[in-house]
């Protein structure tokens, strides 16, 4: 007999008359979440035995009513649990970049040492019965999902970005005698014990260096386009725009002018980086691009005065994305596409990486 919990508290939940939005196995949305959780508590093992019987009345029986008037029944063990807990996100555009910042950071959650903190079970190091488990950390792709595994005994734990909405956190305890309990249906309040306190605990356990949804957001806001209080349209300052390339340059070199600078200092300054002759930049065409700056938070104006300063987030951000432009992206694209001049560990790596590739492709046409 399987049975679907989630599908189980949908359609109680229809039939209660609470307004939800489905998720793939799952609750994005729900009107009422204490009714709800209450729906969901409410599928105890007394109903999940009488559910196996209402089928049994239905369904040829190998018992004579001779066995079953002397004694013999049915009885209801536990193959396989999930246990599992739907996280939604209040930002899914940077949801898939969270976790994969999680997956980075939490590598090691596979160690004796982090599985006994997220299981609460003591694992066994010495020579004499050690505790019997493959104690490793698996990062496994389907399509474009990737989703992490920690295993303990016969149980593991599965977490992933659930489409593109929510983090998804699912124990599923395969064999129960992994906790010392036994496989009957009277069982079954210790293992949701169990496996909602190593859904919660694994999240506890879980670290990140850095949230880079914050990241993301942040470029977005220098990139995309903002729109004042009164409406206007600013553009965005496009990251591989030379134009822009150059503005960043400027706000590095102004960052340290006590009193800040004008249009005019602006414009002297940008010239040269855009290969402008002097004076060829005009004092509209400064404004505009001080206007641009000044709405994506680089940049303020000093009160009362036609001076403006540099933001210490703008420094850092424009110094970020400068340097990564320059050193990073513009040097690394030319080492692997130029013709080689010099022996380049990066064109080298770029080389083989095509290489075994090509010899992946051929391998399996060979096969089919």
């Amino acid at each position: 007999m399987c049975i679907n919990g989630n599908e189980y508290a949908k359609r109680q939940a229809a039939k209660a008359g609470i307004g939800f939005e489905a998720l793939d196995n799952g609750f994005a949305a729900v009107a009422d979440t204490e009714a709800v959780q209450g729906i969901c508590d409410g599928l105890t093992e007394e109903k999940i035995d009488a559910l196996l019987h209402k089928w049994l009345a239905r369904m040829p029986h190998p018992y004579t009513p001779e066995d079953r008037a002397a004694g013999y029944r049915y009885a209801v063990s536990v193959l396989q649990a999930e246990f599992s807990l739907t996280q939604m996100l209040d930002q899914p555009v940077s949801g898939r970049v969270f976790f994969e910042q999680v997956i980075r950071d939490n590598l090691d959650l596979g160690r004796p040492d982090r599985v006994q903190l997220v299981f609460d079970r003591r694992i066994h190091r010495g020579r004499k019965r050690p505790t019997p488990s493959r104690f490793r950390t698996r990062v496994i792709t389907q399509h474009v999902t990737p989703s992490l595994y920690v295993d303990y005994k016969h149980t593991t734990i599965k977490q992933y970005h659930k489409e593109g909405r929510a983090l998804r956190t699912e124990t599923t305890i395969n064999d129960t005698y992994d906790f010392n309990i036994g496989r009957r249906l009277t069982n079954l309040p210790a293992l949701r014990k169990i496996g909602f306190s190593a859904n919660r605990r694994l999240l506890d356990v879980q670290r990140l260096s850095h949230d880079p949804a914050d990241g993301t957001t942040t470029l977005t806001a220098i990139t995309e386009p903002v729109h004042t209080e009164t409406g206007q349209r600013v553009a965005g300052m496009r990251f591989t725009d030379d134009r822009v390339q150059a503005l960043f340059s400027v706000l590095c070199i102004f960052r340290l002018l006590p009193r800040g600078f004008t249009n005019r200092d602006f414009r002297e300054h940008l010239e040269p980086l855009l290969g402008r002759a002097p004076g060829t930049f005009s004092s509209g065409q400064g404004t505009y691009d001080l206007r641009r700056l000044r709405h994506h938070g680089l940049i303020e104006r000093i009160p009362h005065s036609h001076r403006y300063r540099v933001t210490t987030e703008g420094h850092r951000r424009a110094l970020f994305l400068s340097k990564t432009h320059h050193r990073l992206l513009r040097d690394g694209l030319a080492e692997i596409t130029a013709e080689p001049t010099r022996p380049a560990r990066l064109r080298a790596a770029d080389r083989a990486y095509e290489a075994a590739l090509d010899d992946l492709l051929t391998r399996a046409a060979i096969a089919a």
